[in-house]
């Protein structure tokens, strides 16, 4: 098993730039240390239904209460703050551009908080997984953490309605292969949405095997090597 930069054709060209955007780095950056109830407002925020700001402080009371002498409160306030600011920059982009934005957050945040569990130079994006005697495919990785002790593919999505019968079949493939070489591969989707959407729409795909992990927006922090998120 060995991994490769996946090829630079137009496409990668034009998401590369995307992924370089200041705006990517800075709320993937807020979203590491976010709580539960403030990814779900970025993820809310940045679909773009509404650029109205008060109206979403409005929609996650908890979040924007005025602060009190603790500050802990104030803390999250004006995190809450950070993140409504960052997730209206990216909903006030035109609808493909604010889809890649966000596909390119959710890659970065993957890969920041892989970064608190493994060293940082094991962690590479857009690589493709090559077996000896097996035909290559063609779609990369988004994020993936490359060791001798065991390592790791990730395929990022926005939300469950990306979840598809291609990536799951992929991602069991290249497990198997891997372990037919006596290697270990752990794979999973990372899926910013609620656990019972990721439910509801695998159900309905009925997984290879059952060895494609998941991580749900409620459990990000499992690619840290924490426990789910109950904040």
């Amino acid at each position: 098993m060995r991994f490769q930069d996946a090829a630079r054709d137009a496409r990668a060209v034009v998401y590369a730039g995307i992924q370089a955007d200041p705006l990517v780095a800075h709320a993937a950056t807020l979203l590491v240390d976010a709580s539960t109830a403030q990814r779900i407002l970025a993820r809310t925020v940045m679909n773009g239904e509404t650029l109205d700001a008060d109206g979403w402080r409005a929609a996650f009371p908890s979040l924007f209460a005025a602060a009190s002498p603790d500050a802990n409160d104030s803390a999250r306030r004006e995190h809450s703050e950070a993140i409504l600011a960052a997730a209206m920059l990216v909903a006030g982009r035109g609808e493909e551009v604010r889809s890649q934005f966000r596909g390119a957050i959710i890659e970065a945040l993957a890969e920041r908080l892989l970064a608190r569990r493994v060293p940082p130079a094991s962690i590479r994006r857009e690589r493709r997984i090559l077996f000896d005697g097996r035909p290559a495919e063609i779609h990369p990785y988004d994020v993936t953490v490359e060791r001798p002790s065991g390592a790791e593919a990730y395929d990022c999505k926005w939300g469950a309605r990306g979840i598809n019968p291609e990536v799951l079949l992929q991602l069991d493939a290249a497990r198997a292969a891997a372990a037919d070489e006596g290697e270990r591969l752990t794979v999973a989707l990372v899926v910013f949405d609620a656990r019972r959407s990721c439910a509801v729409r695998l159900a309905r795909l009925s997984p290879p095997s059952g060895k494609v992990g998941l991580v749900a927006l409620e459990s990000l922090d499992r690619l840290a090597g924490v426990a789910d998120d109950v904040r």
